[in-house]
Order: C-alpha cells, then structure tokens, then sequence
C-alpha cells in the first residue's frame, strides 16, 4: 500500500519543527557527510526528511545525505522532492556490500526488518542486516573515523515478565532457536560487535534500543496489530482484537524518537546503549479504541475475538526504563492521543 506523496505532508512538516526544538547544535551537521541505511524505512525515512529540512536555511552549508536502499525504485517513490538536490545521493545497495565513500563523518544504522511478517519470511537476511551488515558499516566507520548509531530493539531484552521497568542492563530468556530469534539475536550480536569495535578500535558507536514506534509512513502491511487496527479504521471497519486485548506495550511517537536518534548520534556515549521510547504503557485494547475513536468514520466498534493468534506479538517485556535518555535532556513530548491523532490525519489525507 502506497502512502507516497512528491511534497512533504504538513503533518511530516510539523514534526519536523518539533524536532527542531531539541535545542541541539545542529549547526554540527553543516558540511558533513552522512550515510542512512534503510532510507526508505519508516524511521529511516524520518530521519533523512529531517536533514533534508536542515538543509532549507537552517545551516551555513548543506549536510550531505548518503541514503542507502535497496532498490532505486523504493528511492524514487519515498523521495521523490530530494532527487535533484546536490546533497542528496542514493545508494542503492545491500547494507552487507562493501560501501564505498570518500567521506564520512556518521553512520545511521536503520537497515533491518522490524516486523514478524517480514522478519519470519527472510530469517537470513534479517540477520545478516544485523550482523555482517552492522560489521561492514562500523569496519566504514573505522576508516573514516565516522560516529555510528545502531538502531538495535528491545527484543534484545528477551522475555520479561512485564512486572517492572527494563534498565539497559535487564536481560531475560531468548529461545536462539525460535523463529523469531533472528530478529533479537541477531541485534545482540549488532550490539556486541558495536562494544567491540569501541574497544578494539576507538569507533564511537552508540546503540539505541527503541521500543514500538508509530507515526505518519508506517508500514499499514506490515502484520502488526497496530497497522491492522489503522488499516481497518481508515478503510471504515470494525476493528476485530485476535486476542482479548490485555497485553500492553509503550508506543513512541516517531517525531520525538527521531529527535532521540540525533541526540544520540551527536552526544551519545560510545559504547553504551540507551532504551528510547516511552515510559508509559497502553493495553492493545486501549490502542484499538483510541484509533476507533480518531478514526474518520463515525461508530467504528471494537471487538475481541478471544483468539491467541496474536499474542505472541505483543509477549509482556516491561516497559523501558528511561533514565539515561534523561540525563541527556530527552524525554518523549507526544501524548498517544495527540501522537494517534496526528497519525491517521496524515493517512486520512494521503490514502
């Protein structure tokens, strides 16, 4: 499902001022050279929309924005109003070939599946994106002395019993075998060969751990119950639960997780990890109504179907401790309410 558009949507626009508001000294930025993997992802996306948006005035001279893809025409279609300017330049590649540059000064690491439904259907490949590409971007970055975020999850904290918030150094069970463990996996050993290379080599590589995160452009085919229950709202359907609701996990608005990446490239502490999301919780019934809610059509009914077939996919793992994010000035901005909202007025108007 195509939710492209050749502009900037206002809503994206919005969000991209609200970022602005962090107060960091973008001016950091002025003349760099950075390279985005996953560019046409959601979070991947934002990010290069923002630097692009930097590029409108707000800095002497332009960030030079190296976004990797897989495939010219997925480029094409995310920025199609980016094409012709001298700062931006595709790379259309897989994140495990080598990469060649003659400048870099940051690596955003956003390449990999985030989802079960894709994740499940390419096991190697989603592991590969996590493991030899992580190695081939931190071996780049180590050449051209260049900062590097991995974006890594809380799947690496494994099964939790949800009782209490998770610090970066809580870790439960993770089944290697189970089929999902390519996903969470795969992202410890991203992480591990992160704290490698900072050690080995002196590579400024800064992990964040990010939890569920929704927003204008997420994938409304990507299997997750969050993307069903916008897909059914927006196509005026009752939205239909496959379990009975109860399970809950904290959604992060895409604006202020975008605003904790930067922070983190910029400031963050090689070598360590920081959870970014949100320190509040919602039920997946309590998602569900609030889109039913904000939902342009009226009467929209939720109900449960009493069916676990879902369950797994929103396993109780506790919500993210937040404190070193703190310590660096950032905190998530956006109520869900106000963040929901947001969301399917950018969808109502693009689809």
């Amino acid at each position: 499902m195509s939710t492209c558009t050749p502009q900037r949507h206002p809503v994206i626009e919005e969000d991209l001022h609200a970022i602005f508001q962090l107060g960091l000294d973008w001016s950091r930025f002025a003349g760099k050279h950075i390279l985005v993997t996953g560019a046409t992802g959601f979070l991947g996306a934002y990010l290069v929309e923002y630097l692009a948006w930097l590029n409108e005035g707000k800095l002497d001279s332009p960030v030079i924005i190296h976004a990797m893809a897989r495939t010219d025409l997925k480029v094409q279609q995310r920025f199609p109003h980016l094409l012709e300017q001298p700062w931006f330049t595709p790379i259309v590649q897989d994140v495990c070939a080598p990469v060649c540059l003659g400048r870099l000064d940051f690596v955003i690491h956003a390449a990999s599946p985030g989802s079960p439904k894709y994740y499940l259907q390419d096991p190697v490949g989603t592991a590969n994106a996590n493991v030899l590409g992580t190695s081939n971007l931190l071996e780049l970055a180590r050449r051209h002395g260049a900062r590097l975020l991995f974006m890594s999850s809380g799947a690496v904290y494994g099964n939790g019993d949800g009782s209490a918030a998770i610090t970066e150094t809580d870790f439960g069970t993770l089944d290697p075998l189970d089929p999902v463990a390519c996903y969470g996996e795969s992202k410890r050993m991203g992480e591990s060969l992160c704290a490698c290379y900072q050690r080995q080599y002196g590579v400024h590589a800064v992990i964040a751990r990010i939890s569920h995160t929704y927003g204008p452009g997420v994938d409304l085919d990507d299997g997750r119950a969050l993307a069903d229950f916008l897909a059914d709202a927006l196509a005026g359907r009752d939205i239909v639960l496959l379990s009975d609701g109860s399970s809950s996990r904290p959604f992060c608005y895409v604006a202020d997780m975008t605003a904790a990446f930067l922070l983190l490239l910029l400031e963050g502490k090689g070598g360590s990890a920081y959870n970014v999301g949100i320190d509040e919780e919602m039920t997946i019934l309590e998602v569900a109504q609030l889109i039913a809610r904000l939902s342009p059509y009226q009467g929209l009914q939720v109900r449960c179907s009493g069916s676990s077939a879902k369950k797994a996919e929103f396993r109780p793992s506790g919500h993210f401790d937040l404190g070193k994010m703190a310590k660096l000035g950032w905190r998530p901005s956006t109520r869900p309410e106000i963040g929901f909202a947001r969301m399917l007025r950018y969808f109502t108007s693009v689809l």
